[in-house]
């Protein structure tokens, strides 16, 4: 993967994002913004991102490319300097408790006064509205609200074995691609708009590919308490060398390459050949696929189904990912202050080559002060308001 530069500007330059969310659904999404060449200025309450202290090692991941001003938005003095901020700029990104910017005189209706082409983003667990309107939560809750959770099933209980947070990535991608769509509509009418990206809503949209499969199994009777059914020849399998291999056979013929590269005849043949005869016989198929596997290290069985196209992949850990070659190959891994960084994935005309390193705690405050044309104590000079 290469980034053509042909000298020209990135995809989102001359965009500024004010981005006042913590953690992780906020600021992965502005970091994707600031990937695309927008400019993006963190606003931090005293003493900062709740990440700095909860995940520390994550910050530098989700806000390299930001600067930082740091300001309390319980002053008026600051508030108003927030207005002033968001009077210039094109996005707001927030992460509140619905309630808590109208409370604090920073919500849409109230900033959109000052600049009405404003898109704000109010990225929260389960909406601006709904009975769940307040109540708190995690990726894990709102894996469990959106029904994820429960399609996710061994043993007949359900498990959450995915150790990345896919509901609060679901929330980023649709802040991102909503903010993306607001831009354009703003290109055609002049005029911003409030976004209520709920995470639970996110994530369940990310359930539609399992939708029809449940209705049908639920149908049959065989949804409510088993989950979805697994595929045959499809998961993880232990090698000779203690490693653990994927295989993906679910084409029928995927399954018919896998089993002759394996020497499984007693699962040859018509009785077999179809993926709807294969489904009920998943255990025998995939005791009989982990036995096999058991008998040789994971270089042979890789080389093998690489020869015969079938598809695989090691089980690889993140030291594994990083040193890939085929990752190396794509320009996903690059260095940065002294850790790797993943490039934007899609090779975009003029993306910038590299990213600043996350900021300190208001690391630009002054500045962007000067900016406003504001003086170095505007932070300072109204006393403290009660909210």
């Amino acid at each position: 993967m290469s980034v053509v530069n042909t000298g020209g500007s990135p995809p989102l330059a001359g965009l500024r994002v004010l981005d006042l969310s913590e953690l992780l659904p906020g600021p992965y999404a502005t970091s994707l913004l600031a990937d695309l060449g927008a400019e993006v200025i963190k606003v931090e309450r005293p003493g900062g991102d709740n990440a700095r202290a909860i995940v520390p090692d994550m910050v530098e991941a989700l806000n390299r490319g930001k600067r930082s001003i740091c300001i309390d938005l319980k002053t008026e003095a600051s508030r108003a300097v927030l207005r002033q901020l968001a009077e210039r700029s094109d996005v707001l990104v927030e992460g509140f408790r619905p309630g808590v910017t109208r409370r604090l005189g920073v919500d849409y209706d109230n900033l959109s006064r000052f600049n009405p082409r404003l898109i704000y983003a109010s990225i929260s667990g389960y909406g601006a509205s709904g009975p769940q309107v307040l109540r708190p939560g995690h990726d894990l809750n709102y894996l469990s609200a959106a029904g994820v959770v429960g399609l996710t099933q061994r043993g007949g209980a359900p498990t959450h074995d995915v150790n990345i947070p896919v509901a609060d990535i679901a929330g980023s991608m649709f802040a991102v691609v909503s903010i993306l769509a607001a831009l354009a509509q703003r290109e055609r009418d002049g005029r911003g708009q409030f976004l209520d990206v709920a995470i639970a809503d996110a994530v369940l949209h990310w359930t539609t590919p399992r939708l029809g499969p449940w209705l049908a199994a639920r149908a049959r009777g065989t949804a409510a308490s088993a989950g979805l059914p697994r595929q045959p020849a499809y998961g993880v399998y232990p090698t000779a060398d203690r490693r653990y291999l994927s295989i993906a056979a679910i084409e029928d013929p995927f399954f018919a390459r896998l089993v002759a590269a394996l020497g499984l005849t007693d699962l040859q043949g018509p009785a077999l050949a179809r993926h709807h005869d294969r489904v009920a016989h998943r255990a025998r198929i995939d005791a009989a696929i982990a036995e096999c596997l058991r008998t040789q290290p994971l270089a042979h069985w890789a080389a093998l189904f690489d020869a015969q196209d079938i598809p695989c992949a090691p089980v690889n850990s993140l030291d594994d990912v990083l040193a890939d070659p085929h990752f190396q190959a794509r320009g996903m891994v690059s260095e940065g202050y002294g850790q790797p960084r993943l490039r934007f994935p899609v090779p975009l005309r003029d993306l910038p080559a590299a990213s600043t390193k996350a900021p300190t705690i208001g690391e630009h405050t002054q500045a962007i002060l000067a900016e406003l044309g504001l003086p170095t104590d505007a932070l300072t000079t109204a006393t403290r308001s009660v909210i």
